[in-house]
């Protein structure tokens, strides 16, 4: 999915910004500001703090971000070697948490061998 970039000043064949999850990541927010600082007119150009205003909150958003999925991570590491019952489709499965990984996707748990089980799969913990 290809979104057009809003807003812009300038020659009528404006950058194009891919976005397929319709996330505002860092990347992808330094992407829409370079096309943006490209397509301005140089006769009357964007009021700076404008752009620092929305990187200082896309900053915020990162930490939050990075605090909440710390916080995750924190509480999954204490399910280590509890038992607990987890669904998978339309099947439930019982195990040991064994080990906990964290990606860019989010954390998940490693139940009895059967790895990448999210935590909101999670229906019991015992």
């Amino acid at each position: 999915m290809i979104q057009q970039i809003g807003g812009l000043e300038g020659p009528s064949t404006a950058p194009q910004v891919e976005n397929p999850n319709g996330a505002l990541g860092q990347e992808t927010f330094l992407k829409v500001m370079v096309a943006q600082l490209k397509a301005q007119n140089p006769l009357s150009p964007a009021n700076s703090g404008e752009y620092l205003g929305e990187l200082v909150s896309l900053t915020e958003l990162e930490q939050i971000t990075n605090l909440a999925n710390a916080g995750q991570l924190s509480g999954a590491v204490g399910l280590i070697g509890h038992t607990v019952t987890y669904t998978a489709g339309a099947e439930k499965h019982t195990g040991t948490v064994e080990k906990v990984q964290a990606s860019n996707a989010g954390v998940t748990v490693t139940v009895s061998g059967q790895g990448g089980v999210a935590l909101n799969q999670l229906t019991e913990i015992s």
